[in-house]
């Protein structure tokens, strides 16, 4: 089993993420922490446990997070998910599965309760981590690895003109994330705006892949007509913001790379010998290797975005599944009148210093959105069979 902490802020696509989750059975979940940034810290703490619950796994834990950034006040998201970040969904509160633990602490018990194996994934602002190095400094090396979808790296914002949400929620917990993280043993992995931007979900795609549900567990079936609800709303908003009807799902991504990773290196160590291919014995879905033949670059599909500043010589690494990565020294600004929160990379090496971060920069979207759907049609399995006259009802 693959031990993971995921620290969220639910949120639409953070729920997809969760799902995403649930749906595979070799991922033992040790916590889920929830805090502010798509919404108030008790509100992503209610969405957190009433996902899980509508799904019967009502024996993961959920943790309080933080109710502020380290910095102090800030606003919320609510025009991007809703007022109580459920989109349309309708979710009834369910605290059976709330800890009496807080988020931080989580943080360190899992990683101390799997030391070298725990894989931690960050789906909202950085301050509950960054909480947590100030509880365990040696956090970093206690992780197998650490995976962010956060930043924005030459490239248009979705805050102000040039941040990204996540970290403009908490400049000063990402830059210490960032600080803290490039000592790790694996450098932490960042699903930053310009490669996670190209994540996009139709209605289409949606409706196809809750029609493949068919067959699974009735209660699956009920958890996605709920999702179903909360994307209408998150449709609406990238229409309003001109994007047009469809949802850029950033959060499932980085999960799913993270969880991929894992298995990738898992078998590499039980295939041996030392030095081989992790991809030796996947299939070309499975790999998510976009070089494969029959995969989805054959059909152009894999998204280079546009960063006109980025050197054209740096190396470029595959090892994170559906994506191309660059590793690079990055920090966040905390001190601009204008651009505050903005994630920068020093791909000159003007800095002198040492890469501590490995940036995704492509990605075979389409690959990893068949992948998707085939898993979110597929449910979890066994399906624990929670009791449906107690749930919410999707609209």
């Amino acid at each position: 089993m693959i031990p993971i902490f995921i620290d969220c802020d639910p949120g639409i696509d953070d729920a997809i993420a969760l799902g995403y989750a649930l749906c595979q059975e070799d991922l033992n979940i040790t916590g889920v922490a929830a805090s502010g940034g798509n919404g108030a810290t008790a509100q992503v703490l209610d969405n957190a446990l009433s996902w899980l619950a509508l799904a019967g796994r009502t024996d993961i834990p959920v943790h309080r997070g933080a109710e502020q950034p380290l910095a102090g006040a800030t606003e919320f998201a609510e025009e991007t998910h809703g007022p109580t970040g459920a989109g349309y969904a309708n979710l009834l509160a369910d605290r059976t599965a709330l800890s009496t633990v807080g988020a931080a602490t989580a943080w360190v018990e899992a990683a101390h309760a799997h030391p070298g194996r725990l894989v931690g994934v960050l789906l909202g602002p950085a301050t509950n981590l960054a909480l947590a190095l100030d509880l365990e400094p040696e956090l970093p090396r206690l992780l197998r690895r650490l995976f962010v979808m956060g930043g924005s790296f030459n490239y248009r914002g979705n805050t102000h003109p040039t941040t990204e949400w996540n970290t403009t929620f908490d400049p000063e917990a990402a830059a210490r994330m960032y600080q803290s993280f490039g000592e790790a043993e694996q450098l932490p992995v960042i699903g930053s705006l310009e490669a996670t931007e190209s994540i996009v979900l139709s209605p289409d795609r949606l409706e196809r892949t809750v029609r493949g549900a068919s067959g699974a567990a009735a209660g699956w079936q009920h958890w996605l007509e709920h999702l179903t609800e909360a994307l209408r709303f998150y449709f609406e908003f990238h229409e309003s913001d001109g994007h047009g009807y469809i949802a850029h799902i950033h959060d499932p991504f980085v999960l799913a790379a993270a969880v991929e990773w894992a298995r990738r290196a898992d078998r590499l160590v039980e295939s041996g010998p030392e030095g081989a291919d992790p991809e030796e014995h996947l299939s070309p879905e499975e790999s998510g290797n976009p070089e494969e033949p029959g995969s989805s670059l054959e059909h152009g599909n894999l998204v280079e975005p546009e960063s006109p500043e980025e050197p054209g010589n740096l190396e470029e690494h595959g090892d994170i599944p559906w994506s191309r990565t660059i590793r690079a020294a990055v920090d966040v600004e905390l001190h601009g009148s204008l651009t505050r929160g903005e994630t920068i990379a020093d791909w000159l090496g003007r800095w002198g210093r040492a890469p501590n971060a490995e940036l995704i920069k492509r990605i075979d979207a389409g690959a990893f959105l068949d992948h998707l759907e085939k898993t979110l049609a597929r449910g979890p399995a066994p399906w624990p069979a929670p009791s449906l006259d107690a749930e919410a009802h999707p609209g």
